[in-house]
């Protein structure tokens, strides 16, 4: 049995020319991240990189 909690992850990519820009947003707590990449890797792993670094700033911010 899978106990791991599945939370909400909200994505907005825009593209400008090769790069695009992936917004990752906590609807819970309004945290909000921003990564770039090229374009060719695909939106999957985008939002997977994107999806961690917003991971991170939210385990940041309950240490402080």
């Amino acid at each position: 049995m899978n106990t791991k909690k599945t939370k909400e992850i909200l994505f907005e990519i825009t593209q400008n020319g090769n790069v695009a820009r992936v917004t990752a947003i906590d609807p819970e707590t309004g945290t909000e991240v921003v990564i770039q990449g090229p374009v060719s890797a695909g939106n999957n792993i985008l939002k997977q990189n994107a999806a961690r670094k917003l991971m991170y700033v939210l385990n940041k911010q309950k240490e402080e």
